[in-house]
């Protein structure tokens, strides 16, 4: 009965993981609306796009090869895979012991691997600038984001995100490290989801977007798979947020029911917050040029640099 609760569990996780991408993204767009004095789209319009979207026939280049054809599913899955293994409403589920922090480094760059080439595949100049973007931007967040991960792990003593996540909870103190990995976290953020000031996620102005550019060519299921990874993507990060420096809320893994159902309410809580706050932030920050996205990144790396460096010198910091 153990087994099948902990199966249960962790089936329930990928599902809420999956229903409520779109639902983020309908929530920040709703709020920036607010913002702006507009009424807004439905909070579910992201899954009526999709669901539009599957509806559609796809449309191919001449010259696309397989890669093409099967990079949007290899993309979905790896995030979807990723978004799965982080904490949301339980620690210690089933699948805990693959949640590592490299591991899901290693995902996400596997993803941004092929969402690359598929851009580049068949041989347009946006999909070729969007790649180029992207790679110059991954080389700088991978380093930013693997130092985020040393400062947690020599912190807690553990790069597995249920034990980051139990310390975090039981011993939470203030810490000008945890702060720095906070802030560069944040960055890598930002930038890895193309969202203001690196990228507008609602422009189509060639010189300057950057995911919109290696997905013109799709349509039809294929870019509704790549929308709904996209989303994917963005409630991971914020998920990561959530069970590293705001554990709270989370269940055990040998929790009731009950329990985990009050860690579903504290996990659609902190998800709410952090779409009203990244749209808040987003209407009150303009884009900058694409060459100073190199620096905004390089704050992301110093800081973990610092952090590690304030962990090593004094553990109380």
């Amino acid at each position: 009965m153990t087994f099948l609760f902990d199966l249960f569990a962790q089936a329930v996780q990928m599902g809420v993981v999956l229903a409520f991408a779109p639902v983020l993204i309908g929530l920040t767009r709703k709020v920036k609306a607010r913002l702006l004095r507009r009424r807004g789209p439905p909070l579910l319009q992201p899954w009526y796009d999709l669901l539009r979207l599957l509806r559609k026939e796809v449309v191919l280049a001449e010259d696309a090869s397989w890669l093409y054809r099967a990079a949007p599913y290899i993309i979905f899955a790896t995030t979807w895979v990723a978004a799965s293994l982080v904490p949301t409403f339980a620690t210690g589920l089933m699948f805990s012991w693959t949640a590592d922090l490299i591991a899901l480094a290693a995902l996400l760059g596997a993803g941004r691997f092929f969402l690359a080439l598929a851009g580049m595949d068949v041989g347009t100049s946006f999909g070729g600038i969007g790649s180029s973007r992207e790679m110059m931007f991954g080389s700088l967040a991978e380093p930013a984001t693997i130092m985020i991960a040393f400062i947690v792990s020599l912190i807690a003593g553990s790069t597995q995100l249920s034990e980051v996540a139990a310390y975090m909870a039981s011993d939470f103190a203030l810490r000008v490290s945890v702060l720095f990995a906070l802030i560069g976290l944040l960055i890598v953020a930002i930038a890895e989801n193309g969202r203001i000031p690196v990228d507008n996620p609602a422009t189509h102005l060639e010189l300057t977007m950057v995911h919109e550019a290696m997905i013109l060519e799709y349509s039809g299921r294929h870019l509704a798979v790549i929308e709904l990874a996209s989303a994917l993507k963005l409630l991971l990060y914020v998920s990561l947020i959530g069970c590293v420096f705001f554990p709270f809320g989370l269940a055990s893994h040998d929790g009731t029911l009950k329990d985990m159902g009050y860690g579903v309410l504290f996990y659609v809580a902190k998800l709410a917050i952090a779409g009203s706050l990244l749209a808040v932030f987003e209407v009150s920050t303009a884009k900058m040029r694409v060459f100073r996205v190199p620096e905004f990144l390089g704050a992301a790396l110093m800081l973990g640099l610092l952090g590690s460096l304030l962990v090593f010198v004094s553990r109380s910091l």
